[in-house]
């Protein structure tokens, strides 16, 4: 597991592209607040976390998936991803923070345009939390995702 990235994944890094092209400026992964967002809006006082569907169990989510062997070790560490998720959201929520949470699906079905669209919107209102996406319809099977995913970032001047 050494492997796994725990900061700078691909669905990060595509949100980040899309909301600083949106106009959005943002400080990554600061160390003093808990759990260390993914990205932190201090002039909005918000933070957004970027969850994959697989390591944050995103309920009903075709993309939570359970590992078959070795079972009892992965229902103990998703456990504890889930319930440290559940705490840190707390703590931020605790400390007057915004909290916006960026599921894996949303990027990969609705598009980083869209999401970043949305959190824009988010961010510049006054709610207080965000989870996108919005509902069950948009967790559906890989079948459903189109041909070429937007996972590419854009190039400077294309439209």
């Amino acid at each position: 597991m050494a492997g796994i990235r725990g900061r700078d994944t691909k669905p990060e890094r595509v949100l980040r592209t899309a909301l600083h092209s949106a106009g959005f400026r943002y400080r990554l992964h600061v160390s003093n607040l808990p759990g260390k967002p993914d990205l932190v809006f201090p002039k909005y006082n918000a933070v957004v976390l970027v969850h994959g569907c697989f390591w944050h169990r995103h309920s009903g989510c075709w993309w939570c998936s359970n590992p078959s062997s070795n079972s009892e070790f992965w229902a103990a560490k998703f456990d504890q991803n889930v319930r440290r998720d559940a705490r840190n959201i707390t703590d931020l929520g605790n400390l007057g923070w915004r909290v916006a949470i960026v599921w894996e699906c949303a990027l990969r079905l609705q598009g980083d345009d869209d999401v970043a669209l949305a959190i824009g919107k988010w961010l510049t209102g006054n709610r207080k939390t965000l989870i996108l996406p919005k509902d069950k319809e948009m967790r559906r099977s890989p079948s459903a995702v189109p041909a070429a995913p937007k996972w590419k970032p854009r190039k400077p001047g294309i439209g």
